[in-house]
């Protein structure tokens, strides 16, 4: 990344591209380089972006709903004249965004949580089953697993599923289409459109059979459900909301058991710690999470005169939120690039802020802490495989981003 030589210092711009492989295999190198010399900084790729890297400055944007939209909360770029995706609450600005969220709230919180713990015990012990037996450690030997794809994507995609109401038989088309939308390069639109409107189709299928005959799902309820003013939830509300869960409900919690389980793989002192004091483990989640925070959300400029840390943005300028970025600032956290599991305090914003705070973080947590929880009494011994692919261990994705690739050797 050149973001000195032959660039102005007293310039935002800089040379920096989410989609790069240097980005996306060493993110946090690239926010800690632009944190100390240009922490609000512009790159002219992908459409072009300011990207601010400070606490306050994600914090403020994040706010900050006056001067800028979640219209537009996609990293990738829409290529002018194509219609935006409407997934309320994500893509809405107030007021509507309150009466949005509001419908959504009761299936997120805590005592529909505790409803799914069992669930996703059950969905974590069979797919512990099926690696023991691919990899031999249930017959005593030693094997490598790909952990992100043999067990961190499953988990997810089997929880929201059963929520949704939609058949488990369907999982690999759903893991598919999160690869898709959230996944794909910034100039593979037409991949991330298929996929949506993939989604989009099956979800009108299913509102309308819904319609015809209710069954206990959340598009159901939704069905049943009124705004403020006493109208009912248009179909487009219901798709597009059955969307944001189903893609936002896969890809975070997979990345994150994902690197949860890469950090433990290659500190084996804070593995025998977790292993020797399981009630250490939500406190380690919230800094794994704090120091491998997925998601980047993006923001629009909605005024004329917006300005970040200074920077004068202009109207229509997009404005990308590396909340990972903001929990790795120095002015925030004493010893930002360390993960310290038993970190005492810890107000990261892995889940992002403002009114756009993830609805389904409790779910998250407990899906985090079942997974871990269940790995651990599996495989308290495991290790990176690192003499497999790069390394062992091979990150991916932009708005979403995680270990991709994780070879873990099992049973030694």
């Amino acid at each position: 990344m050149s973001t000195t030589a032959d660039i102005d210092s007293s310039s935002p711009e800089r040379d920096f591209d989410v989609y790069s492989d240097e980005y996306i295999q060493g993110a946090a190198d690239v926010w800690d380089e632009l944190r100390a010399e240009c922490p609000v900084a512009h790159s002219n790729h992908n459409g072009g972006h300011w990207m601010p890297t400070t606490w306050d400055d994600i914090a403020a944007v994040a706010y900050d709903t006056e001067n800028f939209s979640s219209r537009d909360i996609a990293v990738a770029p829409t290529p002018e004249g194509v219609g935006l995706l409407t997934a309320p609450p994500i893509t809405s600005d107030p007021p509507f965004h309150t009466d949005a969220r509001r419908l959504l709230l009761p299936f997120f919180g805590p005592t529909a949580v505790d409803d799914m713990v069992e669930v996703t015990r059950s969905i974590a012990r069979e797919r512990l089953d099926a690696i023991a037996a691919e990899t031999g450690t249930d017959r005593g030997g030693v094997g490598v697993t790909d952990a992100a794809d043999t067990y961190s994507k499953h988990i997810p995609v089997r929880v929201i599923a059963r929520i949704l109401g939609l058949p488990e038989s369907d999982e690999p088309k759903f893991t598919r289409w999160a690869v898709d939308v959230l996944q794909s390069k910034g100039d593979e639109f037409d991949r991330r459109a298929d996929a949506t409107r993939e989604v989009l189709h099956y979800f009108g299928e299913l509102t309308e059979l819904r319609r015809q005959e209710r069954a206990d799902d959340l598009p159901s309820k939704l069905l049943d459900m009124t705004l403020p003013n006493g109208d009912p939830l248009a179909n487009h509300h219901i798709t597009g909301a059955s969307f944001l869960l189903l893609l936002a409900g896969i890809d975070t919690t997979w990345s994150s058991i994902s690197a949860s389980l890469m950090h433990l793989a290659m500190n084996p002192g804070d593995r025998e710690r977790l292993v020797a004091e399981p009630e250490l483990i939500p406190t380690a989640i919230e800094e794994f999470l704090r120091a491998y925070a997925p998601v980047t959300m993006a923001r629009t400029t909605a005024t004329d005169d917006a300005q970040i840390g200074g920077c004068p943005v202009a109207h229509g300028d997009k404005v990308l939120l590396p909340f990972g970025a903001g929990n790795r600032d120095p002015a925030k956290f004493d010893r930002p690039d360390e993960v310290i599991i038993d970190r005492a305090e810890n107000r990261h914003f892995a889940f992002g802020l403002g009114i756009h705070r993830c609805l389904g973080s409790n779910l998250a947590r407990m899906e985090l802490k079942v997974a871990i929880e269940e790995w651990l009494v599996r495989f308290p011994n495991f290790e990176l495989a690192t003499n497999v692919g790069r390394g062992g261990v091979e990150w991916g994705g932009v708005q979403v981003r995680g270990p991709r690739n994780l070879q873990l050797r099992v049973g030694i």
